[in-house]
């Protein structure tokens, strides 16, 4: 006896019945290969740019790094870079970074925190993040003139405010010093914190401090809980960033202080130029494999921060 369509045996063996397999013949095996391909073919001119500007430029400062002049292997190169001036130039490119970099980070907060505040698209809102975009790009010779035609020693600020009674060069301050230098970084470290935090403050939501209001924090302790450790992760990879983009500028502290202040830029740049001691020509090659391990722990710790703001941008 057969049973109708509509019973429950029929529909029994109706669901039983695999279902056709849509996605492993060979046209669905040829659209996937096609969009594999499609895709990378995009990412294509990026790979060979990277490659010929990044990869093998490294992978010849590796090499060189521990080759003498003869091409032999050696260690001399890198334990010279590990050893006097060149040690000190490492700690000075470090503490002049770090300087740089938390002042900052900690300016470029306040002036992001102030900007979220504002109601978007409001003219002071668009007019600062154009201002970070132009003045974070701005660097180099251009702007070692522009702070020693301001703040040098006949610079319209310092002249002025000696009009006032107020000589910053007897007090001390010089803009061809360490403290000249950490003003004239956090002149470009400032306008790219805006650009990196303001994403990280416009994910806070205002429901978040609603609520804290409304079960009786103050503000303090909105931000002491609340909006503080869920900014300090995107905060921590900002001030990396700061801190890297720091650590490689050459031209402006090289134009300033014209290698009084001994950074690692400058000893390369010198090495580079012919400045090299007897069998060492590849010595700024071991001081450039210092550079890229020390940026290479930096953004290692950079990609670990950003997995964890993820978590909470999405």
């Amino acid at each position: 006896m057969v049973a109708p369509a509509g019973t429950p045996a029929v529909r029994g063996r109706a669901a039983r019945r695999p279902a056709p397999d849509r996605g492993t013949g060979p046209r669905s095996r040829g659209l996937s290969r096609t969009r594999f391909l499609g895709r990378w073919a995009g990412l294509a001119p990026f790979a060979l740019y990277a490659a010929l500007f990044l990869g093998v430029p490294t992978v010849s400062v590796v090499i060189g790094s521990f080759q003498d002049n003869s091409g032999h292997p050696t260690l001399s190169n890198v334990s010279a870079a590990a050893h006097g001036i060149y040690l000190r130039a490492f700690l000075e490119s470090i503490r002049l970074s770090a300087a740089a970099a938390v002042i900052g980070a900690v300016l470029g907060l306040v002036l992001a925190l102030a900007m979220a505040s504002s109601p978007r698209g409001r003219l002071l809102r668009h007019v600062v993040t154009s201002a970070s975009g132009v003045f974070a790009n701005v660097g180099g010779v251009p702007l070692a003139f522009m702070f020693i035609a301001t703040l040098g020693n006949l610079g319209m600020v310092t002249r002025a405010l000696a009009a006032m009674g107020l000589d910053i060069y007897n007090a001390g301050f010089s803009l061809f010093s360490f403290t000249g230098l950490v003003v004239v970084y956090v002149y470009f470290e400032i306008p790219l914190m805006v650009l990196m935090i303001l994403p990280a403050v416009d994910g806070l939501k205002i429901q978040w401090g609603e609520a804290a209001a409304n079960l009786g924090a103050s503000r303090w302790r909105y931000w002491r809980h609340v909006g503080g450790p869920l900014l300090l992760p995107a905060f921590l990879g900002a001030l990396l960033l700061l801190f890297t983009n720091a650590f490689a500028a050459y031209a402006t502290a090289y134009a300033l202080t014209t290698g009084t202040i001994p950074i690692v830029p400058i000893q390369i740049g010198s090495l580079l130029s012919g400045n090299v001691l007897v069998d060492q020509q590849n010595l700024g090659k071991a001081l450039g494999l210092g550079m890229i391990l020390v940026v290479a722990v930096v953004m290692a710790l950079y990609a670990w921060l950003q997995r964890r703001t993820s978590r909470w941008l999405r």
